[in-house]
């Protein structure tokens, strides 16, 4: 079977090199994908692969029934939207979009899933059950696409598995990783607005300081992560945007700052989020000011199935070969497709995109990918549903 897989990939590599260059210059912004979602409806007619639309307006699920469709289901997903990025690249397929990019791979991620689903078109005749090909929009904002579509009912039919890859561009291609369990975090944004009096900057005493309330908030509520937090259990607490808008002599009446706590215990989580609101809101209180302490919950962390995960790498590696199948370290980024490993048994892993040379990162202007992980990534993902239906 692998050889079988192997030959239909090869035949439909180029196909999903131009696919990802057409979807990447023209990106579209999270919940907006809808000229994405009309090309790849137009690609799965050209091949004859009956899908739905309407899934969230942009999402689509593409469906191949296998014989005896009814015995079970694999879930295979991919993501559509892009980031409000303007790319530097100097390439054939740079961004058309000014101010939007395909920073994240979704664009290398869809792409992919097209060519898996024509492997399995071609082989549906050799497995049992039914795969689905989920394109999904808004991975990149909140609540996230994932969790829009359950409630839409994609799990209703509970599968046996999803799966889900994403590109890796430090790890070179060729190469894919995995981590059974626990393996990204949670992720919450934080936003505060302190309240004070402010005034002439020479005459402290008659004012109720925001910025010095705003800058011992911030010191004060690393302690939550130091001292309240397990050792053993990994969170982060970082605020990247404080804007006070005074002067030299000039404080201000108000104080904005913005964070995001990120965890891998859901009970620790919520319990922060009051020990955050406790803390800021009584040193304001002690300082003779206020603040207003907003948490928006975003996704949850993300676990990959026990089992699920097992036959994934057990697939990838004879596919790819012991040496090409490495373990992922935890990471404290997140991702949606959490709310779907949280609902039914998942295995979320990593393509290697790197030329070997250079690392071009995620969420920068100039992320881009080496096109020979196309080699590798429709057929294999489709050699991994192929084990996880006949298992």
């Amino acid at each position: 079977m692998i050889e079988k897989v192997r030959n239909i990939a090869k035949k439909h590599v180029l196909e999903a090199i131009n696919i990802r260059k057409h979807l990447h210059a023209h990106p579209e912004l999270s919940f907006k994908e809808y000229e994405t979602s009309k090309y790849i409806q137009s690609v799965l007619k050209k091949y004859d692969i009956p899908f739905t639309t309407g899934h969230v307006e942009t999402g689509i699920i593409a469906t191949i029934k296998g014989k005896n469709p009814d015995t079970k289901e694999i879930l295979l997903r991919a993501d559509l939207d892009a980031l409000p990025i303007t790319e530097d690249n100097n390439v054939e397929y740079k961004s058309k979009n000014e101010g939007v990019m395909h920073a994240c791979g979704h664009d290398f991620h869809s792409a992919s899933l097209i060519g898996t689903a024509l492997i399995l078109n071609e082989l549906k005749e050799d497995y049992n059950g039914t795969i689905k090909f989920v394109f999904q929009p808004g991975e990149e904002k909140l609540p996230g696409g994932a969790k829009l579509m359950i409630e839409d009912g994609l799990l209703n039919n509970k599968p046996q598995a999803c799966i889900a890859q994403h590109v890796y561009p430090d790890l070179q291609v060729g190469k894919v990783g995995f981590r059974p369990g626990l393996y990204m975090a949670s992720a919450d944004e934080i936003y505060i607005t302190v309240k004070g009096k402010g005034g002439h900057a020479a005459l402290p005493h008659l004012l109720n300081d925001p910025v010095l309330m705003a800058s011992q908030i911030i010191t004060n509520l690393q302690q939550i992560v130091s001292r309240s937090n397990k050792p053993n259990n990994p969170s982060v607490l970082s605020f990247g945007y404080v804007n006070a808008q005074g002067e030299t002599n000039i404080i201000p009446d108000i104080v904005q700052i913005k964070g995001t706590f990120r965890t891998f215990d859901e009970k620790w989580r919520f319990l922060a989020h009051e020990k955050m609101k406790k803390i800021a809101s009584s040193i304001c209180e002690s300082a003779g000011g206020s603040c207003d302490f907003d948490i928006k919950v975003g996704y949850p962390f993300l676990v990959n199935n026990e089992q699920i995960t097992k036959i994934a790498i057990n697939a990838a590696e004879k596919y790819l070969g012991k040496e090409n199948v490495i373990n992922l370290d935890l990471r404290m980024t997140s991702e949606d497709f959490a709310y779907i490993s949280q609902s039914s048994p998942s295995c979320f892993y990593r393509i290697g995109t790197s030329d070997g040379k250079t690392s071009k990162r995620l969420h920068t202007s100039t992320f881009d990918i080496d096109e020979k992980a196309f080699s590798i990534s429709s057929g294999l993902m489709a050699y991994i549903a192929l084990e996880q239906i006949s298992k």
